[in-house]
């Protein structure tokens, strides 16, 4: 069935009140329930209805305002410094705030509304500059489709080289930046491809152009054909105009290109498994497969209490948002009966993925795929045994829709334990020495997300010894556009014949804001350096000794900026100097481990991508936090995202170019750029196999030693010889030790 158009909701349509059920907050984080957001959207038509010009509206954001921190952390005894008693509790009011469309006049609103006496009241109702823009909604992407689908110069344009109406396809995107548009235009660009039968893999038939439409008036605006290669008589690529800029919209696009049309490839390039078979009669899944099952007889060691997760030793809020997706809030560990806070929030900010391709339109693409559509709206209902293996708990996420209605994901987030290998080990080689081994659990709190193409895997990991990881895993399908017959590949790769990947990077943009042993701290630089002193010399006569050398971050403005340096093995510590080790006398800390994440922002430093993702021209961010009606420092490419031309006000650049005061001992906030450059390979098609980032918190001088040596060791009575009799089919042993003797005590 066609989709309808998006009519907007009219705030005098609105006739039945929402009964309001009472909210009872296990946490003062608990995101907006179901109810709630049908609760806070019925409360703004009626304030539009009664206040404002707005007859029509189109409800794009409905999220939680989060209580100021110390607030939260008095309702929760977590107190504010080390050895402190926690601060009285105060009520919490609670808030929340809405972005939505003015679709008859134009325009956006941000409302913020409070909870008062179980009814949600309007706070503010502000216009919002023209030009910004909130998030894309899934709803607009999935029309996008259907605005391409049934334009008749699409219709046309795909008719030339034989596809059909009912098969085309397009993959709504923001539209990156083009300035030949009005900033109050609400845009999408959208790439087409063709769908040559039910389920198949669309992104093997790219079209030649690329369709600009107007959300707002549900039509298509602008219609845009790359140029192409060809191949000079000295071997060199040579593109196929005088320039990659933008052709104006004046002026026909397909004339300009100086090309002739290319058609889809028609290959099919299958990923499920019985369109394999159908396309490929050679195809054979592999059968030499045996079962491996995640076994937990006595049930998990993890408890749940709402939002609110306690495993082993660890304490956390598990919550969701439209745009961060999984937030993980006021971790917390049992240090030998101290509760000792670590973080008070961990999530993704922001993040931009900018294509390598000089020539228009293909340099529009850089999605900043957390500002622009959201990683809570994008995320997967989650499959049992599929995305996720053993025993698990599911939590789930909830967003508004166009109507004001709740959309909710059953299971958008998804916990669990799994193995991760030995924790330590050590053995006493001398004759009769004992050893022990003691295996790793940890702890995963993950989410899946599809963007159009591309699917980003969230895994939050809390290991028995005090570590903490993020792991972000890429797959998906690559990006793709059609290349002519022999086409130059100067900006990506041929992956399979006729289809060209282009070259880009994944920068995310983690956000960090620390609570360690209490709210206020600092980030200590440290450079490991050889000794100044040359060999032969008194101070150094073998010439083989090495310092750390460290710098307190002191000024926003000075120190609030820094770059990796790999000849220095830089790295950073968040610290508590209120509280120092035992031993070391070295103040409280985490380490950050990103050595493996850390990239360079390929494009110029006056780039489109590199005006507005100013988070990715540094590997690290220091601000002191500051909370307004809408909570604190967030966004680092700002709170509105799709369709900025320049460095927004409030995004992290600007807070530290024109920030002032310390970061030393403060509530400070921490933004950390880590990411991969793509490199298109022919492996990476139909089906990218996952890559991985990794970014690691690592206790430094924060325990008194190992947390870990009350881990028990694990001689698991199910393990046994992988083969009968403890050899192999060629007669060698296989089993470690002796005959598989058990390793552990």
């Amino acid at each position: 069935m066609a989709p309808t158009a998006l009519s907007a909701t009219t705030a005098t349509t609105v006739h039945t009140a929402v009964p309001v059920k009472p909210t009872k907050l296990k946490h003062p984080l608990d995101p907006l329930t179901p109810d709630e957001i049908n609760a806070v959207s019925l409360a703004i038509r009626h304030y539009t209805t009664a206040n404002t010009p707005v007859k029509a509206v189109r409800f794009i954001t409905c999220t939680l305002i989060p209580p100021p921190k110390k607030a939260v952390l008095a309702a929760l005894g977590i107190p504010l410094m080390p050895g402190g008693k926690p601060e009285a509790p105060t009520p919490i009011v609670r808030k929340a705030e809405s972005d939505f469309l003015d679709v008859v006049n134009g325009g956006t609103y941000n409302a913020i509304l409070s909870l008062q006496d179980g009814t949600w009241k309007v706070d503010t109702c502000e216009l919002v500059a023209e030009g910004s823009e909130p998030q894309i909604s899934p709803e607009e992407l999935a029309f996008c489709e259907h605005v391409v689908r049934r334009d008749p110069t699409v219709q046309a344009l795909a008719k030339e080289v034989g596809v059909l109406p009912e098969q085309i396809y397009a993959d709504g995107w923001a539209i990156g930046y083009d300035d030949r548009f009005p900033k109050s235009t609400r845009l999408q660009q959208a790439f087409v491809f063709a769908r040559l039968s039910e389920h198949e893999n669309l992104y093997a038939h790219p079209l030649d152009f690329v369709v600009v439409i107007d959300s707002i008036a549900e039509k298509v605006v602008q219609i845009d054909f790359p140029p192409t290669y060809k191949r000079a008589k000295d071997g060199s690529a040579k593109l196929g105009v005088s320039t990659t800029e933008a052709c104006p919209l004046s002026e026909d696009s397909f004339t300009a290109s100086n090309r002739e049309r290319i058609p889809p490839p028609l290959k099919p390039f299958e990923f499920l498994p019985d369109l394999l078979q159908q396309s490929d009669p050679t195809h054979k899944p592999r059968d030499d497969i045996k079962p491996l099952h995640v076994l937990q007889p006595e049930g998990v060691s993890f408890k749940m209490d709402g939002n609110v997760l306690e495993w082993q030793k660890w304490k956390m809020h598990i919550g969701f948002s439209h745009r961060e997706g999984v937030a993980i809030s006021t971790v917390t560990y049992n240090d030998d009966g101290e509760i000792r806070p670590i973080l008070y929030r961990l999530s993704l900010a922001e993040m931009v993925v900018p294509y390598g391709a000089p020539e228009f339109p293909h340099p529009r693409k850089f999605a900043f795929d957390s500002g622009e559509y959201g990683m809570g709206t994008m995320a997967n209902e989650l499959s049992l045994g599929c995305d996720c293996l053993g025993q698990i708990h599911y939590l789930p996420g909830a967003y508004v829709t166009h109507s004001g209605t709740p959309f909710v994901i059953k299971n958008a987030i998804c916990i669990h334990e799994e193995d991760a290998g030995v924790l330590w080990k050590h053995t006493d080689y001398r004759p009769g020495g004992r050893h022990q081994t003691v295996r790793s659990r940890r702890l995963v709190v993950s989410m899946v997300c599809t963007l159009a193409n591309y699917e980003y895997i969230w895994n939050y990991y809390f290991y028995q010894d005090g570590n903490i990881e993020l792991e972000i895993r890429l797959t998906g399908i690559l990006q793709v556009y059609v290349a002519g017959q022999d086409e130059p590949n100067l900006y990506g790769t041929t992956i399979a014949p006729n289809i060209n990947a282009h070259n880009h990077q994944h920068l995310f943009s983690v956000r960090v804001d620390p609570m360690l042993d209490g709210l206020y701290n600092s980030v200590v630089e440290s450079d490991i350096v050889p000794l100044s002193a040359p060999t032969g010399s008194k101070g150094n006569f073998a010439g083989n000794g090495f310092v750390v050398k460290d710098k307190v971050l002191k000024s926003q403005v000075q120190d609030g900026a820094r770059d990796f340096d790999w000849a220095r093995e830089r790295r950073w510590r968040i610290t508590n100097d209120a509280r120092t080790h035992y031993a070391s006398g070295k103040p409280s800390s985490y380490a950050i481990m990103m050595k493996g994440g850390v990239l360079p922002l390929m494009a110029h430093t006056d780039s489109w991508v590199a005006r507005r993702a100013s988070f990715a021209h540094k590997t690290l961010w220091v601000v002191k936090d500051k909370e307004g009606a809408d909570g604190s420092r967030m966004w680092p490419s700002g709170k509105y995202v799709p369709q900025t031309r320049e460095e927004p006000e409030d995004s992290v650049g600007r807070w530290v170019k024109e920030g002032d005061g310390s970061i030393e001992n403060e509530d400070i906030v921490l933004y950390l750029t880590v990411g991969t450059t793509h490199i298109p390979r022919p492996e990476d098609w139909p089906v990218m196999p996952v890559e991985h980032v990794n970014l690691l918190f690592k206790p430094n001088n924060f325990f008194s030693k190992n947390p870990s040596m009350d881990v028990p060791g694990t001689n698991d009575p199910l393990s046994k010889p992988a083969f009968s009799n403890g050899t192999t089919v060629n007669g060698t042993n296989g089993a470690n030790g002796t005959n598989g003797h058990a390793c552990c005590s």
